[in-house]
């Protein structure tokens, strides 16, 4: 049976970089931070740290892997090949769904943030004129979407400097807002941990949301030029530049303002550039939200098709790309289901967001920690005691168990807390039910 096609290696480390960079800081910062704020205070710092921490161990876990077989399309291919033809099918489509849901929430958030400026324009229009020029960069050419996501990223990064430059001056320079003098200490002022640390596990939920994206390296890593050099750096570095952007993002607005002056249900930068006497503050934000919005869009259109692409058997209608070597198919399937939302919006709460982080942050969960595992059963194969060894995970196997036992503890988190219960037992039925499936569609040998 003949192989695959193969995709085509046009990203460069600059796309990478961005790609990933773009699918991390996004909406779980510029609209979440607020909640996260309320629930843990300046301990938020600490907690994003952590949170990276960890994900980082991850990610390199995932970096091992990729360069075992960087020409796997989607590293869901690994945990096929190590775990088992059915854990690969319920991560696969886990992967799959996870993204589809996340576009459905991010292009009905761009209806609403179009709305800000053009009232009276329907919500429905924007939503499919950004559907319809992001599928097009998407099926003209991979260096298309990269370029593409090249700049949804730069936006964002531009604003979340400016900030931490704004926030610097301030300090610096001890220039007075609506809020008082701008000074360090503002920061601990009204104590260092929110409500005497009630609240602060649940915290934990968007912080860990805020970084889902950061595997997305793993689905480029086909498409990637030079990947034996571009992963690692990319890797090594995503992390470091994460935390950087949100600690100095998160300590800038706290430090312009204190932490009790922000709402959990409004954007804290749109308050901070209000408060500094920027006119045009709330239009900046919400440019740069509905950049961060389309970003994930982007991505997620990127992602799925690809994901479609990879878990199609091989000569079957998805498993076939164009002239371009795009899996077109995936892709139109994949916008086809996310453009379903256009006309269901009314359906829609007003925590659609949170709900959403919820739910995604239980799936990314599991498959996080899935790949974890695959790491150890990689270890102890032949094809690392005989292959050879690359690009090596820090302290593995303890660094593995340590990592699984934090994700753990966040999916329980989710688990028991009133807000997110529901949303993480219909992320627990929706494996059951796809293992189920899998007993009767997957053939083990």
């Amino acid at each position: 049976m003949a192989d695959k096609p193969q995709l085509s290696r046009t990203l460069s480390g600059r796309h990478i970089n961005m790609i990933a960079l773009g699918g991390t800081i996004g909406t779980g910062l510029f609209l979440g931070a607020g909640d996260s704020i309320q629930k843990a205070g300046p301990a938020i710092l600490l907690i994003y740290i952590i949170t990276g921490f960890f994900v980082f161990s991850m990610m390199r876990a995932l970096g091992e892997l990729l360069l075992t077989d960087h020409n796997q399309t989607v590293f869901i291919g690994f945990i096929k090949k190590y775990l088992g033809a059915r854990a690969g099918f319920v991560m696969g489509w886990t992967y799959w769904l996870g993204w589809i849901i996340i576009a459905m929430a991010e292009l009905t958030a761009i209806g609403k943030y179009m709305q800000f400026w053009l009232p009276q324009t329907p919500a429905w229009l924007w939503e499919l004129l950004f559907l319809g020029v992001l599928y097009s960069m998407n099926i003209i050419a991979v260096k298309a979407f990269g370029e593409t996501e090249f700049w949804f990223a730069l936006i964002k990064i531009v604003a979340i400097v400016a900030m931490i430059l704004i926030g610097m001056i301030m300090v610096v320079f001890h220039i007075r807002s609506e809020a008082g003098v701008t000074q360090l200490s503002t920061l601990w002022q009204h104590g260092l941990i929110a409500n005497h640390g009630h609240n602060l596990l649940a915290a934990f939920q968007m912080a860990f949301f805020a970084f889902l994206g950061v595997e997305f390296v793993g689905i480029t890593a086909a498409e990637t030029k030079d990947p034996l050099k571009t992963i690692p750096k990319s890797i090594n570095s995503i992390i470091i530049r994460i935390l950087i952007f949100y600690i100095g993002a998160l300590l800038a607005i706290m430090t312009i303002q204190p932490w009790t002056n922000y709402s959990a249900n409004t954007s804290p930068f749109v308050q901070v550039f209000s408060g500094i006497g920027i006119p045009a503050a709330a239009g900046i934000i919400n440019f740069v939200i509905l950049t961060a919005a389309a970003s994930s869009l982007n991505s997620a259109l990127f992602t799925t098709g690809r994901m479609i692409f990879s878990l199609s058997p091989k000569n079957s209608f998805f498993s076939q790309l164009n002239s371009h070597y795009i899996p077109m198919r995936g892709i139109n399937l994949s916008t086809a289901l996310i453009a379903t939302v256009i006309g269901l919006n009314y359906i829609f709460p007003e925590d659609a967001f949170s709900m959403v982080t919820a739910t995604a942050s239980a799936t990314f969960i599991v498959i996080y920690i899935s790949l974890l595992i695959t790491h150890i059963q990689y270890r102890k194969s032949d094809h690392f005691i005989n292959g050879q060894k690359k690009f090596l995970m820090p302290f593995s196997p303890f660094s593995n168990y340590l990592t699984i036992l934090f994700m753990a503890g966040v999916f329980l988190i989710l688990l028991f807390s009133p807000a997110t219960m529901m949303t993480t037992i219909l992320s627990i039925i929706w494996f059951v039910v796809l293992f189920t499936i899998s007993l009767y569609k997957v053939r083990v040998r």
